[in-house]
Order: C-alpha cells, then sequence, then structure tokens
C-alpha cells in the first residue's frame, strides 16, 4: 500500500517539473531571441517559423511558443495573420561607458527633442542638497523633461542644478539641446565624471501618464551625479526610462 501511494504522487510530481523545466527553457530560449531582434538578427522584422526556431536552436514546439509569448508580454513582438510573428517595438542603445546627454548618444537614430514640462528655482531637499554639496535650504534650478526621440515618449528627467551655473540656463534652448552641452558652456570648463545607479522600478501614476506607458509598467530609472573636471557637482538627475524602448549596455575591464 505505502509504495502505490508514492506511485500516485509520482505522476503529478514529474508532470509539474517537465513544465517548470519548459518553462526555463523558454526563458533561456526568449533571452536568445531577444538578443537577436536587438541586434538586428532578422532582416526585415519577421522571425523564423516556430519550426525552424525549434530546429535552429533544439527546443520543443511548445517551448518555442511560450518563448515568444514571453516576447509578446513584453510588446516586443507580435503574432500577424499571414505574416508570423513580427517586431513591432524597436529598442535603441544606451552606452553607460561614456558620459554624454541623451541627444548625443542617441544622434545616430533619430532626433531627440525635449518637452519642457517645468524649470524654476526650488529650495532644495536635503538629499539633493548634500548630493550637490550645498547648504541645506539652498534653493537650485529644478527641471523637468519629457524627452522624445522622433516623436515617441522616451524618458522622463528630473534635474537639479546649482543656482550660480543652472540660472543660465533660463535663457538658453532647452527644448533643443541636452544640459551637459549648456552647462559646459556655462561653467567654462568640461565635464569630468559622473557617479550612477541604475535599477527597475515601477511605474507611477504621474510617470506612466507622461511617457505614455501603462501604469505600474517596469521602467528604468538612472540615477546620475555629475561633476565638472574640477571636481564639483554640478547635475544631479533622477531619469526615468520607458524599459519597452531603452536598452542599457557598455564595456567593461576586469582590473586584477
Amino acid at each position: 500500500m505505502p509504495a502505490e501511494r508514492t506511485s500516485a504522487h509520482t505522476a503529478p510530481v514529474a508532470a509539474a517539473r517537465r513544465r517548470r523545466l519548459r518553462a526555463d527553457q523558454a526563458r533561456q530560449l526568449a533571452d536568445l531571441l531577444r538578443h537577436q531582434i536587438l541586434a538586428g538578427g532578422y532582416p526585415g522584422g519577421v522571425l523564423p517559423l516556430e519550426d525552424r526556431l525549434a530546429a535552429e536552436y533544439g527546443a520543443g514546439r511548445n517551448t518555442v511558443r511560450q518563448a515568444l509569448d514571453l516576447l509578446r508580454g513584453e510588446r516586443l513582438v507580435e503574432r500577424r495573420p499571414g505574416v508570423g510573428t513580427v517586431v513591432v517595438c524597436e529598442k535603441y542603445p544606451h552606452g553607460l561607458d561614456r558620459l554624454q546627454g541623451l541627444a548625443e548618444t542617441l544622434h545616430e537614430h533619430g532626433r531627440v527633442t525635449n518637452e519642457v514640462r517645468t524649470v524654476g528655482p526650488v529650495r532644495a531637499p536635503a538629499p539633493v542638497a548634500g548630493r550637490l554639496g550645498l547648504p541645506e535650504h539652498t534653493e537650485v534650478l529644478y527641471i523637468e523633461r519629457l524627452r522624445r526621440l522622433n516623436g515617441l515618449p522616451l524618458s522622463l528627467d528630473l534635474t537639479y542644478v546649482p543656482l550660480d551655473v543652472g540660472a543660465g540656463l533660463l535663457d538658453c534652448d532647452l527644448e533643443n539641446t541636452d544640459v551637459f552641452r549648456l552647462l559646459e558652456t556655462l561653467s567654462g570648463q568640461p565635464l569630468g565624471h559622473a557617479e550612477i545607479t541604475l535599477e527597475a522600478v515601477n511605474a507611477d501614476a504621474h510617470s506612466a501618464a507622461v511617457l505614455n506607458a501603462p501604469r505600474g509598467a517596469a521602467v528604468l530609472l538612472l540615477e546620475r551625479l555629475t561633476h565638472l573636471r574640477d571636481g564639483r557637482p554640478v547635475d544631479l538627475e533622477f531619469i526615468r526610462f520607458r524599459g519597452d524602448r531603452i536598452t542599457m549596455g557598455g564595456l567593461l575591464h576586469r582590473s586584477l
């Protein structure tokens, strides 16, 4: 009898393990397909048929279907009758190994424009004043911009700049020029380095509405503190990128 009870439980457990294994394989395949898509590996934006993908990657048809479902969930591809699976969303590469403004970074992919939603002096919150090396309650220039690439919302940028430098930005063309370029002109020296952190967060209602993204959608939050060449912190930014339109990358060297 004990042996019979063990046997009765074996089949459901084995089936659950197979489902889990297939889900793992689907996720792995989705990662490979995503890389191919972002690298332009499918001319014309049409993926091979499921049978061909299964043969190419040594995967079962169900695994291929699950992998494509994952990519559809990311709104990277969609299924079109009579055509197959097609790429519907282009992601743009944003390098993390050079200190550049967004227009400089994406100049090969189109025109970056800025909708200046807010600009003016504000009393710096304590964490902002601390990061910029300013006394508490010091006024700074606050800028909120919606940034578009070829007309599509790409990022929502919140920027804090010390007022002795930032005041000059009020007379500048913030709609068509990166703040980095303007800061170098106003300060009379080039930018030097930046400290960055990058994490995924859920879009709040305000950010989602501005970026025209679903509420709660994952966005990439880049926090960047930029210094002038002389070491002075001059620009603190909180940038929310639409995760379905940007991919971050860089070249890293191992230090022994």
